[in-house]
């Protein structure tokens, strides 16, 4: 399975990454110049790392670099790893094949990349009859978050001593990394389609579909929904997100709050960033704002399906209103003619 972009938590490196990527290798290989080892070694380890960006991850990025990202996506035409090797040697030849294997050391051999790009259920259901310690040393070669999925689906009694013996871990013998590397290439081989790369699903189709005008998104959906329902009304969460409400000017967000109970408004706000709290409290009375604001200091612990069960609700009044021509919700500067 592809490193999770979450475009909205990127950190340091991932940023970085992802900005030299989309500026090209000659940039890349002059912006070297100017950073130590060690911080070229963090940028390249993430950008080895990167499968899958989302558009909304490059352009969020540029946008922080105050850069036009229509002009530059076109730049991304080699995958990640070659990117990485190709402008550490255009900026020190001999010597930036020796960071790029450096780079490539930590991140382990390549059946480790094959496992990054699985689902994590899948993974642990490889891995589940591996003793402790080699699952151990598989799991920290992985993305933390990832590792922390393929856990969860371990057997009970397999976790814990697996996290034993992770943090009971300090040096490997490159040889035994080698022998576990060659094993796992080898089963992975016999399983063969088994455990194909994840390409499509809910969120990859919804990302495709936003992509498309508004009219099309919305009669293709109708006619998935006549085929299956509940498929549509997934695709349909993922096309607008509740933080996506930052986009909207304040007059939509003005008649959203018209549409929408207080109670649904109060549970969707609870996980929500402080910054789209504060956009609704900008649009309420000073007194109703208040309330509400002392409302959530007050809630005690409420259930996740409740919390999003409440946002998509005020997502459909939303989409509701801009079918009936009240609203726009801006998704990009294209949408405008």
């Amino acid at each position: 399975m592809p490193t999770k972009i979450d475009p909205n938590n990127l950190t340091g490196p991932q940023k970085a990454a992802i900005f030299l990527l989309t500026m090209g290798e000659e940039f890349t290989a002059q912006v070297y110049q100017y950073l130590s080892e060690e911080e070229i070694k963090r940028i390249g380890i993430e950008m080895a790392r990167l499968d899958y960006i989302p558009s909304e991850a490059v352009k969020k990025v540029l946008d922080e670099a105050n850069m036009e990202s229509r002009e530059l996506l076109a730049d991304l035409t080699v995958s990640p790893d070659d990117f990485l090797q190709q402008s550490l040697v255009k900026a020190y030849g001999e010597k930036g094949k020796e960071i790029y294997e450096e780079i490539r050391q930590e991140l382990g051999p390549k059946v480790f990349e094959k496992l990054r790009r699985l689902d994590p259920r899948t993974i642990a259901n490889f891995l589940r009859n591996e003793h402790p310690q080699t699952i151990a040393i598989i799991l920290v070669h992985l993305d933390a978050d990832l590792a922390g999925q393929v856990l969860a689906h371990l057997p009970e009694k397999l976790r814990s001593e697996v996290v034993f013996r992770i943090a009971e871990l300090d040096k490997v013998d490159p040889e035994i990394i080698q022998e576990i590397s060659a094993a796992l290439e080898e089963e992975l081989e016999a399983v063969g389609g088994t455990f194909s790369k994840k390409l499509g699903g809910v969120e990859r189709a919804a990302e495709i579909l936003s992509h498309v005008s508004r009219d099309l998104e919305e009669e293709i959906l109708s006619e998935v929904e006549e085929e299956n329902p509940n498929l549509a009304e997934e695709v349909r969460k993922y096309l607008f997100t509740f933080e996506d409400l930052l986009k909207v000017d304040d007059t939509a967000i003005q008649a959203i709050l018209k549409e929408i109970s207080t109670e649904d408004l109060k549970l969707a706000l609870k996980t929500a960033s402080e910054e789209l709290r504060e956009k609704f409290f900008s649009n309420m009375s000073a007194r109703a704002a208040q309330l509400l604001k002392e409302d959530l200091e007050i809630m005690g612990p409420v259930r996740v399906a409740d919390v999003e069960a409440a946002q998509q609700n005020i997502i459909k009044v939303a989409k509701r209103l801009e079918q009936e021509g009240k609203i726009v919700l801006a998704v990009g500067e294209d949408e405008f003619v």
